[in-house]
């Protein structure tokens, strides 16, 4: 197979929209001349956005791929699907020549490469590997990959500047994953109480509590809490690729299990993770990464509910792996 033109559906957030990149890069390394047209929802494309790997970018859903696809030309020599949607699978085998898709068991029918589905939990970016493993490729480089073009490099430069930030150690914490997974999320209450170690042991240091507009109250509130001498709350202010830009200046990240989590992995930044029983930190923690302590809820995965409580993980236990870091921590510049 010598595939001229590629074709990747990834309808996901943003967090299981990065953790392709590391296929991304291997297809690409594999066939450096293909061009890799990447179909994603339409809210978490632009994490995409200025990846070398990827010619081009489309906003896609189950109802688009409905409606569309019908006419007999074939314009992928390939396509990967991910997810367990069958509009998206079926809009693939009408658009391309070969396509890989999860199912129940691996099986070859016709042009499609059914690829089971694993069993038992695996590290996130080598599930999603197993569709190119089932075209003999193996990747060896698993960093997760966003890239930060001039433009939004100035803009934090300018953030940066107007809040007196140069030059200081920015703390930035991640207070909570999203509606429909809050049982992941640490106390703010521990949040605070990790602020005031951490104040204790460098008192130039500044806090910008971030997240989306879910997140903006309960970040103004703590916020208030910590001191605008110490803190800014950034949540909701700002766009993802912004925020992005302004994280790729911090010192260190604390946060919880979500997507700017995996995005913290990407840029490479100093991190203390904190992961939730029924999610363990084993299977969903960056790989390659420079610098990166994970914390794990005390349950074990096979007692573990959605009920365990994110409290049973201490502010002394994320403050010590936090003080490890700090330690040997450098402004970034």
């Amino acid at each position: 197979m010598d595939p001229k033109n590629i074709l990747v559906i990834a309808v996901a957030r943003f967090g299981d929209t990065l953790l392709i990149t590391p296929v991304l890069h291997a297809l690409k390394q594999r066939w450096p001349n293909a061009h890799i047209h990447v179909f994603a929802h339409k809210r978490s494309a632009c994490i995409l956005e200025h990846n070398p790997d990827i010619d081009c970018i489309r906003p896609f859903s189950k109802k688009r791929a409905v409606w569309s696809g019908w006419l007999p030309h074939k314009p992928y020599d390939l396509a990967l699907v991910y997810g367990n949607d069958s509009e998206l699978v079926n809009y693939a085998r009408r658009q391309s020549h070969h396509t890989v898709a999860f199912a129940d068991i691996s099986q070859q029918q016709g042009n499609t490469t059914w690829v089971a589905r694993p069993t038992s939990p695996m590290v996130a970016q080598k599930e999603r590997a197993l569709l190119i493993n089932a075209l003999g490729i193996y990747p060896s480089c698993w960093q997760l990959r966003y890239f930060i073009n001039e433009e939004e490099t100035a803009f934090a430069q300018q953030f940066l500047k107007d809040n007196a930030l140069i030059n200081k150690n920015i703390v930035g914490f991640q207070l909570q994953s999203f509606p429909t997974k809050a049982y992941r999320d640490w106390p703010a209450e521990n949040f605070l109480q990790l602020s005031k170690q951490i104040i204790t042991h460098d008192e130039s240091t500044y806090f910008l509590l971030l997240g989306s507009k879910e997140s903006e109250q309960l970040s103004i509130d703590l916020a208030k809490k910590i001191g605008e001498a110490h803190c800014l709350a950034l949540a909701g202010q700002v766009s993802m690729r912004q925020n992005a830009a302004i994280m790729a200046n911090l010192s260190l990240y604390v946060g919880v299990d979500t997507g700017p989590t995996h995005l913290a992995g990407a840029l490479d930044i100093p991190m203390v993770a904190l992961y939730h029983s029924y999610h363990p930190g084993c299977y969903l923690a960056p790989l390659q990464h420079s610098c990166c302590q994970v914390i794990q809820h005390p349950t074990s995965l096979e007692n573990a509910h959605r009920e365990d409580n994110m409290a049973e993980i201490s502010v002394e236990e994320v403050w010590n792996a936090v003080r490890k870091i700090m330690n040997g921590m450098k402004v970034k510049k």
